[in-house]
C-alpha cells in the first residue's frame, strides 16, 4: 500500500473539515452538509477503487478466473 493514498485521504479530510467550519460560523449548515457529504462520497471512491485492486490481485494470484 502507497502512503500516498492515505496522505490524500487526510488531506481531502482536512479540506473537508475547514470548509465546514467555515460555512457552519457563516450561519450555512445546509451547504457545509452537503459539502461533508460530497468529502465522504471522494474518500468513498478512492477505497472501493483500492478494494475493487485488491480483489483482482487476489483473484490473480489464485488463478480463480
Amino acid at each position: 500500500m502507497d502512503i500516498n493514498i492515505i496522505l490524500k485521504i487526510a488531506v481531502v479530510g482536512l479540506i473537508i473539515t475547514i470548509i465546514c467550519q467555515i460555512l457552519k460560523k457563516s450561519d450555512r449548515d445546509d451547504i457545509a452538509t452537503i459539502v461533508s457529504l460530497v468529502g465522504l462520497i471522494i474518500v468513498f471512491t478512492v477505497v472501493i477503487s483500492m478494494i475493487a485492486d485488491l480483489f483482482s490481485q487476489i483473484k490473480e494470484l489464485f488463478e480463480l478466473f
